[in-house]
């Protein structure tokens, strides 16, 4: 029997081959063939372990991929699309900011503890979206009857059902005026719940993580049922009372189980700087100074990506089939500088290309977030048309290759720096330039760039 996952987090990209997910990659990362390859491969063998048999299925292992290449060639951005793609859970965190356990830092555990809260949230959002039409209804009876007086009761001689009419049409024409917003200006008086607690940092346990505990978690529901009167607008009201609705609605500790299998069967964890925990020997060198620490992280890295059991307050997550994706620029350390169990572990290798000028070109101008868009669209809000010509494209894409070269060369990112300095000018001036039309051309960007790109020192500290 095949392995069953919340259908939500599969059903995008079930159809997908792996040459359809690079297409879509290509929407938003430019070049990158081998390393698009290389995930899509493993986003579609994740999809074929679910239409195995349960037995074969915990069997097959995801093959974790190792990304090198330089700073801003588009290694995170090829594994958050991907996420982001699948529906899956997704997290990045950097190698270099965790610390050896019995050190003060970060434990490795965090990260699958980061993953699991950030699942449950994704899949929350969507228990929530599902009730959303019931909430609303709800929280908008609940509105009315704070809207309405209290029905009274009938006096001597009065029909019981014909005052239950008149409530009753007098309780629709306040719901359609509370719907057209002829109630918005009016005020009510809310009960809410007081989220006010103090926090209680509680030493307890093995990780930084586990000290900080909330009050709550403490001592149970104690505080649960205290409440506060706020005055509210009737449209801030309707939102609380919306909120308050979904929160009965949705059972989280069902939200839990689900978070933790959708990370168990479909996370991925991106580990960035990988290579600034490679120990320059890794035979074990000297065994002391900054590379005992390295490999130490190392090693506790090494079970959570082997396949591991991490506790969390959602319950135990086992980590066989979460997707590692680890990249570093690996400058001065090389992949084989990891301790060799570390490296095994990581059995697709991809290395990833310094960017070009014609690169530069069309990450100005091809992917969905282009630059030059981004930039058209800001200047736009200020009522003034922006447009860049051809040439004008090229030569900003020659001038950050330019840069690149005599200074330290940071890919794609030296485009963000590049721009700003471009329109630095018109950024400054365009809320007083409402109605005007502003083209850049390539005069214009020689006018803003080529003194400091001639002046190498002017480059380093500006470009």
């Amino acid at each position: 029997m095949p392995i069953l996952l919340p259908e939500r987090s599969t059903s995008a990209v079930h159809s997908m081959t792996p040459r359809e997910v690079v297409r879509e990659l290509d929407k938003y990362v430019i070049g990158q063939a081998k390393a698009k390859r290389a995930v899509a491969i493993a986003l579609r063998n994740r999809i074929r372990r679910q239409r195995l048999a349960q037995e074969m299925a915990d069997e097959v292992t995801p093959k974790n991929i190792l990304m090198i290449g330089p700073t801003g060639v588009g290694k995170t951005e090829i594994a958050r699309r991907l996420a982001k793609l699948a529906q899956s859970p997704f997290i990045k965190v950097e190698a270099s900011k965790f610390t050896e356990v019995g050190y003060v830092g970060r434990d490795v555990e965090s990260m699958i503890r980061d993953l699991v809260e950030l699942s449950v949230e994704m899949v929350r959002s969507e228990k929530s979206e599902e009730v959303q039409a019931k909430a609303r209804e709800a929280g908008e009876e609940r509105l009315l009857d704070l809207l309405l007086p209290p029905t009274r009761s009938p006096t001597a001689g009065e029909d019981p059902a014909a005052l239950r009419e008149q409530a009753s049409r007098t309780r629709a024409r306040i719901r359609e005026q509370l719907r057209d917003g002829r109630l918005d200006s009016r005020m009510v008086d809310l009960e809410v719940r007081d989220s006010g607690l103090p926090s209680l940092e509680v030493i307890s346990g093995n990780s930084v993580e586990e000290i900080g505990v909330n009050l709550k978690d403490v001592m149970g529901n104690m505080f649960q049922g205290r409440t506060k009167t706020r005055r509210l607008a009737v449209p801030d009201a309707l939102v609380h009372l919306v909120a308050e609705e979904q929160a009965k609605l949705v059972d989280m500790e069902a939200v839990g189980r689900d978070a933790v299998r959708r990370v168990e069967q479909a996370g991925i964890i991106f580990i960035d700087e990988i290579d600034k925990i490679a120990s320059r020997d890794a035979s074990g060198g000297s065994g002391h100074g900054p590379d005992v620490s390295r490999e130490g992280v190392q090693r506790d890295i090494l079970p959570i990506v082997e396949g591991t059991v991490v506790k969390t307050k959602h319950g135990m997550v086992r980590t066989d089939h979460i997707l590692f994706v680890a990249a570093g620029a690996f400058h001065v350390s090389k992949p084989s500088d990891l301790i060799p169990e570390l490296q095994g572990r990581f059995p697709i290798r991809v290395e990833l290309e310094a960017l070009t000028r014609d690169d530069f070109v069309q990450i100005l101008t091809q992917p969905k977030n282009a630059l030059v868009a981004q930039y058209i669209a800001l200047i736009g809000t200020e009522d003034v048309a922006l447009s860049f010509t051809p040439g004008a494209v090229e030569r900003i894409a020659d001038f950050a290759g330019r840069v690149n070269e005599i200074t330290e060369n940071i890919g794609a990112r030296r485009l963000h720096t590049v721009m700003e300095r471009l329109l630095d000018e018109l950024s400054f001036d365009a809320s007083e330039l409402g109605g005007q039309s502003v083209t850049i051309d390539e005069a214009y960007v020689e006018r803003m760039l080529a003194e400091i790109v001639k002046n190498e020192d002017l480059s380093r500290y500006i470009l």
